[in-house]
C-alpha cells in the first residue's frame, strides 16, 4: 500500500502544497493558492518598506491548498498520508496574547497592521536593528556572533521592537512574538498556548539570538537595555529548540476535519523555506543551494569539526541542526533578486499600463487582457534583446540593493544605483546590467564564504527563476565561474518539507534515507563560458567600486 508525505511551502505571495509518494519519491499532486488579502496589497505600504500579512491569509489558504489536492490525487491518498511539515518565509513573526491567540484574529486588532505577521521583506525596523547590533557588540557576550555579527531589520527582535514602539495597544496586549514557521505547526497541533509552545531550531538560531553556548536566548536585561518595552518577552520563550526531523505533535481533530486528513498524523517542526529547499537539493559540504525567487536564500552546511569556533561574519547565521541534523547550517542571501526584475518591469510598463487603464474605448475585459499581455511579454522581450549584448558592451553597471543588502554585511538602508547610461542606452541594456548586478551580489556572498574557508565548489539552484530564464542562469554561471545545477522539481521547498514529513511519519529512519528516495533530480546544468567569465572578473571590480560609492554616500 502506498503512503504519502505532505509538504506545505508558504512563500511571499502564495502557499504551495505537494503530495509525494514515500516509496517511489514521485510527486503525485501539487496546488498553489495566492493569499487573497496580500494579492490586493492590503496592509502594505511599499514606500515605507512596510509589508504585513494577515493570519487569515495563511489559515484560509492552508485549507484551500490542501483540499484542492484531493481531486488530483489517488482516491485513497488522504487516508494514507503519514506526516505533514511546513516551511515559511522568515523572519515573519506575529504578536500573540497569553492564550496563544494571534492579536490580528481578535476583533479589536483585525485591521491593525502592527498586529499582523511582519513579512521578511518589511524593513521598518532599520533603526531598531542598529540598536540591537550596538547592544550586542557592547555586551560582555556578543549575542549576534553566530548571526553574522550584524542584526538585521528583517529579523524577529527588530520587528517586534519596532511594532511595539509604534503601537502602544499592541505593546500592551502582546504576550509573545512567534515566527510563522512555529505558529502554524502549533495551530495544527493545538499547542499554540505559550505554556505548550515549542520552537523549531531554524528560526530561533538564525533570527532570534538563540544559541546553546549561552543557554538559549540572551537574558532579559540585555533586551531591556535596548528598550524597556521588551521587558519579559524573552522570559516567556521556551529555552529548548528542535530540528525539523522531529514532530511537534499530532494533527487535531478540528484541523483534520478542515483539511480532509487523518487525525493524529505527526506535524513536523517548521523551518524557513530555503533550509527545507536545500534538503530537497541534497545539500552537502562544498555545495551552495541557492533559492532564487523574489529574494534569494543561500544555504550550505559544514561539519562541526570544519567550523570549529569560527563565526562567519556578515551572513544570516550558522546554526547546528537548522538544515540537516548533525550539521551546521549556514545561511546568506539577497534582499531582492526577482523583486529587482519585477521593479524594473513595473517601471518600464508604468506609462503603457496607465494609458491602457485610461482608454475609454476599451472594455474592462479588454483592458485586463492587454495589461496581462504587456506584463507577460515585457521580461521576455527584454531578455531576448539583452541576450544579444556581450559582457560590458553597453557600459552600464548597476548595484542590486533595491531593497537594501541582506548579505554580506546586512545594511537595509542601502539603495540601488545604475551608472554608465548614455543617450544610446536602451531598456534592454539596463535590464542586462540589473541581471549582472544580481549575479555580482551573489558572487560577493560566495566570496565571503570562501574567504572564511567555507568550501563552495558548485551551486544548485531552485526556485522559479532557475527554471524560467536561461539568460539569468548563464550570466550567473559566468560571473560565479562555476557550474550551476537546476533541480527538476518545481516545488523544491515543499519537497524538502515533504522529506521531513516522511521521516517523522516513520517511512524512513533518518533524513539521509528519505533524501535518497525523494530528493529532486537535476534537470539542467549551466557551465561557465570562460571568455565571459574572464570579462566578468574584470567588470566585477566596477560593481564593487559603484557599491563602495553608494555606501559612502547613503
Amino acid at each position: 500500500m502506498a503512503t504519502y508525505a505532505l509538504g506545505l511551502d508558504f512563500g511571499s505571495d502564495s502557499v504551495r502544497s505537494l503530495l509525494v509518494d514515500t516509496q517511489s519519491g514521485q510527486e503525485i499532486a501539487t496546488h498553489v493558492v495566492n493569499y487573497p488579502r496580500w494579492e490586493k496589497g492590503m496592509y502594505c505600504q511599499p514606500a515605507r518598506s512596510q509589508f504585513r500579512q494577515h493570519p487569515l491569509d495563511y489559515l484560509e489558504s492552508t485549507v484551500e491548498v490542501i483540499q484542492s489536492l484531493w481531486p488530483k490525487a489517488p482516491s485513497d491518498a488522504a487516508s494514507n498520508i503519514i506526516g505533514l511539515s511546513i516551511d515559511t518565509t522568515g523572519s515573519t513573526p506575529i504578536a500573540i496574547d497569553e492564550t496563544g491567540q494571534a492579536l490580528a484574529l481578535k476583533p479589536e486588532f483585525a485591521e491593525n497592521p502592527n498586529a499582523m505577521f511582519i513579512l521578511w521583506k518589511d524593513h521598518t525596523g532599520i533603526g531598531e536593528a542598529a540598536e540591537l547590533t550596538k547592544a550586542a557588540k557592547d555586551s560582555a557576550t556578543n549575542y549576534i556572533q553566530y548571526e553574522g555579527g550584524i542584526y538585521s531589520s528583517e529579523w524577529y527582535w527588530a520587528k517586534a521592537l519596532h511594532a511595539m514602539r509604534q503601537d502602544a495597544e499592541v505593546a500592551k496586549n502582546v504576550y509573545m512574538w512567534v515566527e510563522h514557521c512555529d505558529w502554524l505547526p502549533a495551530i495544527l497541533t493545538g499547542t499554540q498556548k505559550p505554556s505548550d509552545l515549542r520552537l523549531g531550531r531554524c528560526a530561533a538560531g538564525h533570527k532570534m539570538m538563540w544559541h546553546e553556548s549561552w543557554g538559549g536566548f540572551p537574558p532579559n536585561d540585555f533586551f531591556t537595555s535596548v528598550d524597556p518595552v521588551l521587558n519579559g518577552l524573552v522570559e516567556r520563550l521556551p529555552l529548548e529548540t528542535f530540528p525539523s526531523d522531529q514532530s511537534v505533535g499530532g494533527l487535531t481533530n478540528e484541523w483534520a476535519d478542515k483539511l480532509g486528513l487523518p487525525a493524529g498524523i505527526p506535524i513536523g517542526f517548521g523551518a524557513f523555506d530555503c533550509h527545507m529547499g536545500a534538503v530537497a537539493a541534497a545539500v552537502k559540504p562544498g555545495v551552495l543551494t541557492k533559492v532564487m525567487g523574489t529574494s534569494t536564500c543561500d544555504i550550505t552546511v559544514a561539519s562541526a569539526e570544519q567550523i570549529g569556533d569560527k563565526c562567519v561574519p556578515g551572513i544570516c547565521g550558522q546554526v547546528d541542526g537548522s538544515v540537516l541534523p548533525g550539521m551546521v547550517g549556514l545561511e546568506a542571501g539577497q534582499s531582492a533578486f526577482g523583486d529587482l526584475y519585477a521593479w524594473y518591469k513595473r517601471l518600464v510598463n508604468g506609462p503603457a499600463n496607465q494609458i491602457i487603464q485610461n482608454n475609454a474605448f476599451l472594455s474592462d475585459e479588454q483592458k485586463n487582457a492587454l495589461l496581462a499581455e504587456v506584463d507577460e511579454q515585457t521580461l521576455i522581450h527584454l531578455s531576448e534583446k539583452a541576450a544579444l549584448l556581450s559582457p560590458g558592451q553597453s557600459g552600464v553597471v548597476a548595484v542590486d540593493w533595491v531593497n537594501g543588502r541582506r548579505t554580506p554585511d546586512a545594511d537595509q538602508s542601502l539603495s540601488c544605483a545604475i551608472a554608465g547610461m548614455k543617450m544610446g542606452t536602451d531598456a534592454a541594456a539596463i535590464f542586462r546590467a540589473l541581471v549582472e548586478a544580481s549575479a555580482y551580489g551573489a558572487k560577493a556572498i560566495i566570496d565571503r564564504f570562501k574567504q572564511e574557508k567555507i568550501e563552495i565548489n558548485s551551486v544548485v539552484a531552485i526556485g522559479g527563476i532557475s527554471k524560467k530564464s536561461d539568460l539569468v542562469m548563464q550570466i550567473c554561471a559566468d560571473i560565479w565561474n562555476c557550474p550551476i545545477e537546476v533541480l527538476e522539481s518545481d516545488q523544491s521547498c515543499a519537497l524538502g518539507a515533504a522529506i521531513f514529513a516522511a521521516k517523522i511519519g516513520g517511512a524512513f529512519p533518518d533524513i539521509a534515507s528519505a533524501q535518497a528516495v525523494m530528493a529532486s533530480k537535476v534537470c539542467k546544468t549551466y557551465q561557465p563560458i570562460q571568455t565571459n567569465a574572464e570579462l566578468y572578473r574584470q567588470l566585477y571590480e566596477e560593481y564593487l567600486s559603484l557599491g563602495a560609492y553608494v555606501e559612502e554616500n547613503k
